[in-house]
């Protein structure tokens, strides 16, 4: 499944009414470890397609990353049924980012 760019816009649709669960990559070009798990979040979105992957730029979408928090990026945040269940901070290997996925 592709990886959908979230803003402001599309969240409400794309994720909190997502009846699959969304894998949301919060991140900023200038980040070197959010260049390093680029990839790995690409990659698990072409595997799973029970989930949905979304990303968000942290630069373009300060409200979102307001909203949730998000202090330092790379942050990756699990939500099922509008709520978060899971969240990890920085880059993380592949096994890691699949287990916090239900």
């Amino acid at each position: 499944m592709s990886v959908l760019t979230i803003t402001s816009e599309n969240f409400q649709q794309a994720v909190v009414e997502n009846p699959k669960p969304v894998l949301l990559d919060f991140w900023a070009s200038w980040c070197g470890p959010c260049r390093m798990l680029s990839p790995i979040v690409d990659e698990i979105a072409e595997e799973r397609t029970d989930i949905q992957v979304g990303k968000i730029n942290v630069d373009e979408q300060p409200d979102l990353a307001a909203r949730f928090q998000v202090m330092s990026i790379p942050t990756l945040i699990v939500m099922q049924g509008g709520e978060t269940v899971a969240r990890s901070v920085g880059a993380k290997p592949k096994a890691q980012v699949l287990a916090l996925l239900p």
